[in-house]
């Protein structure tokens, strides 16, 4: 019993008088911040070379410095910590029908958008000008993914409503404007705007090949409004979340 107290006595030290403490563990990785995304990445330098993006390559140095650094890796994990809150009525009573985001949430969608990833080949074609846009895509979505969504669903907006010439002349200037407008205000009053789409299936899931709906045409210009048992809307939101859906215009689809 002796022996046993003397090797106990040798663990304890003025810092940790009961022995407390436990051993170092030398065999986990330290955590990984505070370092360039794209600098540190051979695959994603040799991709960009490679597919005619080179011009970006200053361009991605700086926003790999600072999607990789410790302040902003946090941003990240807010976000995705604290998921968004459904505030259907205010204090007064008011249906509003509000989505809020937490801080760092706003805090990716307004990097992401002033850095033209919902826009950037759109507006400014040119070789690799996609690659470029999915490089710097590649680096925001390991910060955070979810936030991604409204960004890539503007970003596919473009093409879909140049096939309208009077929606795209309408949507386009606050769609590719690099300015992230939060506030929950219609769309006509917003200095930039994103774009979501929204889907009601009454069988539908996964399977996207088993929805059933139809297209009804409303004009001979425009596309449709889509109906059957269920029905799909494709809708431009107002608010700079996909999920948040107080004002929102409808439009025709071409």
């Amino acid at each position: 019993m002796r022996a046993l107290h003397d090797r106990q006595d040798n663990f304890r030290s003025p810092l940790d008088p009961y022995g407390a403490a436990t051993h170092e563990v030398i065999n986990q990785p330290v955590e990984l911040s505070d370092y360039n995304l794209y600098d540190s990445d051979a695959a994603l330098k040799e991709a960009v070379r490679r597919e005619g993006a080179v011009w970006a390559t200053s361009g991605l140095e700086a926003f790999g410095a600072r999607a990789g650094s410790a302040d902003y890796l946090e941003q990240g994990a807010l976000a995705n910590r604290n998921p968004p809150e459904l505030d259907t009525h205010d204090r007064y009573g008011r249906r509003i029908d509000l989505v809020r985001f937490h801080p760092s949430y706003h805090v990716l969608m307004k990097a992401a958008i002033e850095e033209g990833l919902h826009c950037s080949p759109w507006t400014e074609p040119g070789e690799g000008a996609h690659v470029a846009r999915a490089a710097h895509s590649y680096m925001q979505t390991q910060v955070e993914a979810g936030h991604g969504c409204p960004i890539t669903m503007t970003f596919a907006a473009t093409p879909c409503l140049k096939l309208q010439p009077d929606l795209a002349a309408q949507w386009l200037p606050k769609i590719q404007a690099r300015v992230y407008d939060p506030r929950n205000v219609p769309a006509d009053e917003k200095k930039g705007v994103t774009i979501g789409m929204a889907m009601t299936e009454k069988q539908g899931g996964s399977d996207v090949r088993a929805n059933t709906t139809r297209a009804i045409p409303v004009s001979a210009a425009s596309a449709s409004i889509a109906r059957s048992a269920s029905t799909a809307v494709m809708i431009g939101w107002s608010i700079n979340s996909a999920p948040n859906a107080l004002r929102w215009r409808q439009w025709s689809i071409a």
